[in-house]
């Protein structure tokens, strides 16, 4: 589909061809239709921008009983396009008839305007529009610039991703984001950055280069140094190129700097030089949910990506007086399977600054900053959120974010601090969950779930809405994030009868890469791969080895859970011999019992093979 292009028309006929009209209406009706920043802005005669809300918005209910990431985006898509089709025609029309600049968004079913007060008061008076609201331009809620003799000088790993266990749970084992993609919206990026090119997915194997579906601007005048609609990545700020490297940053040599590095990433400018719209906003999220070619072009819901971490803020006091504005926007994109990481703000310490979209939303995962003792920062916004009278408990985690080294514009390195280098770590560790187990892709509810249970609970004295001392609270959420290897599928399990456990050997031949797990048993009657750290997604073919001492003169076998169709081979090291037997799931199996001469002390070798429940 086509990006509708701006219809750069003269307003000189607007206020006559629809001011008349509007002046007839009773001023209350419309008017609690429409934001105060639009009626004060276009009371003295002067145009404002604004995004006109339609009161018939797409049913998405559906989507969540979809197993895969691909039939929930593309069920999004056609849904949320359909309706925009069948809707927005009529004030298509009346818009293009008088010459009012206008585009047309699917997101969520509206239109971005830009018109006087003669034309906002026609429009509210229309039955089929629900809201006017505010498009003000919105200054990004900047970092702290730190400066630090590492700067220049990186380590092996940087301390934030240390602290998370990222490397030692993750990386050690092989996982650090396969086949995973993060989106970033922000000020652009510095794609040819030596941390971030070998990790752009718009960069081939073999080293070219494609910017379609990869790389969107939404920044349509102005721009700073990258101008407007640059066909290219670019960063006319350094804020985005640092937030990237913080999810997938790595050098190849002394700058591992990104918590995901085997991930690819796509990214979408939403900032001209730190300034932001809803509008802009908006439209990244509407080429996340299908990526569109350097045109506009042919969207393909299949290349959205698996996470999107949001580093910035709408503010009341810039414009975005009402809490709702971007509400439809963040859960329709939730609703495709996509994880929304975003940042609490900088407007602490006190109770109730998280108050700005998106972050208030209960579809936004929303994260704090804390320092590397988990103590959280001053400037870290805390909860609960007061703004729509939701009390909404928030942020939901929080993340390193003092003193953050990452990329920087022209090739360095440099310290940012704030909850903007916070949400990143999430982002990253988001995708180093689905990268080890693929069954969590597009179960953004099971993403959030694992994080905030796998948080580690942090206290405080700070009464916030709820008790400090109480987990969650409204300064750390649920805790400092940790990495720990999720599971999924069903259990891969079972019990020894007659056998002592000695160590476990458990593989996941359909993963990419493929699963090895290893754990000695220590004379223990049960074994479990999955708590050894094996996922496992519901046909996966599987591979377990047990070696285990006989301990008595009766039965020698046991209980296979999680692989209905198993097939075991009892080998005796000891004494020789081999057996197959192949029961069923829960079904009991014993290995004497099928004919094995098994000696007390013998040792045995049992290997189990199928595929999982």
């Amino acid at each position: 589909m086509l990006w509708p292009r701006w219809n750069r028309v003269s307003m000189l006929l607007v206020t006559a061809l629809l001011a008349t009209t509007a002046l007839a209406e009773e001023p209350v009706r419309w008017r609690d239709k429409v934001d105060g920043w639009v009626l004060e802005r276009t009371a003295t005669g002067d145009r404002a921008e604004f995004l006109v809300f339609l009161d018939r918005q797409a049913d998405l209910t559906g989507a969540a009983g979809l197993a895969s990431k691909e039939a929930k985006g593309r069920f999004v898509f056609e849904r949320l396009r359909s309706e925009a089709e069948r809707t927005q025609g009529p004030l298509l029309e009346s818009l293009r008839a008088a010459g009012v600049e206008h585009r047309s968004f699917w997101v969520a079913n509206m239109i971005w305007a830009r018109g006087d007060g003669g034309l906002v008061a026609e429009l509210a008076s229309r039955e089929d529009v629900a809201h006017i609201y505010a498009n003000p331009a919105v200054e990004l809620d900047r970092p702290l610039r730190e400066s630090d003799p590492r700067e220049k000088a990186g380590l092996a790993t940087e301390p934030s991703l240390e602290h998370t266990l990222a490397p030692e749970v993750f990386w050690a084992q092989g996982w650090s984001g396969q086949n995973v993609v993060i989106a970033g919206a922000d000020t652009g990026y510095e794609w040819e950055h030596p941390a971030l090119r070998s990790h752009y997915r718009g960069v081939s194997g073999g080293g070219g280069v494609d910017h379609d579906y990869n790389w969107h601007d939404s920044i349509h005048s102005g721009g700073g140094i990258c101008g407007p609609d640059s066909p290219v990545p670019c960063d006319d700020d350094d804020h985005g190129t640092h937030t990237m490297g913080t999810m997938v940053g790595d050098d190849g040599g002394g700058n591992k700097i990104g918590m995901a590095p085997g991930a690819t990433w796509i990214g979408c400018r939403n900032m001209d030089q730190g300034i932001g719209t809803p509008a802009s906003y908006s439209e990244c999220f509407q080429w996340f949910i299908a990526p569109t070619d350097g045109a506009g072009r042919n969207p393909d819901p299949v290349r959205a990506p698996d996470v999107i971490n949001n580093s910035w803020s709408c503010p009341p006091v810039e414009g975005c007086e009402d809490p709702n504005a971007l509400r439809t926007v963040v859960e329709n994109t939730r609703a495709a399977g996509i994880l929304i990481v975003v940042s609490a703000g900088n407007e602490g310490p006190e109770c109730q600054t998280i108050a700005n979209p998106a972050g208030i939303y209960d579809a936004s995962f929303t994260v704090g900053a804390t320092n590397l003792q988990d103590v959280a920062t001053n400037f870290s916004s805390r909860g609960p959120v007061a703004v729509d009278g939701s009390d909404r408990l928030k942020p939901d985690v929080v993340a390193p974010g003092g003193r953050i080294r990452s990329s920087l514009r022209s090739g360095r390195y440099g310290n940012l601090s704030g909850t903007s280098m916070s949400a990143p770590h999430v982002a990253g560790l988001a995708a180093l969950l689905i990268s080890s187990a693929g069954c969590l892709s597009g179960d953004v509810d099971a993403i959030e779930q694992h994080i905030i249970g796998t948080a580690e609970p942090v206290t405080t004295d700070q009464f916030c809405g709820v008790p400090g001392d109480q987990v969650p609270n409204n300064v750390y959420g649920h805790g400092a994030i940790r990495a720990v290897r999720p599971t999924c599928g069903g259990t891969v399990s079972g019990l020894l009868s007659g056998l002592e456990g000695k160590k476990l050997t458990c593989r996941n031949r359909s993963s990419k890469p493929k699963q090895k797990v290893t754990g000695k048993l220590g004379g223990a009657s049960s074994w479990d791969c999955g708590a050894e750290g094996l996922s496992a997604a519901g046909g996966d073919r599987l591979k377990i080895q047990i070696t285990a001492d006989a301990a008595g003169a009766g039965g020698v076998g046991g209980v296979i859970q999680g692989v209905p169709k198993a097939k075991v081979i009892c080998k005796n090291e000891t004494g020789g011999g081999k057996k197959t037997l192949r029961p069923g799931d829960g079904e009991a199996w014993d290995c004497r019992g099928a004919g094995l001469e098994v000696g007390v002390g013998d040792t045995l070798k049992l290997t189990i093979s199928g595929k999982s429940g």
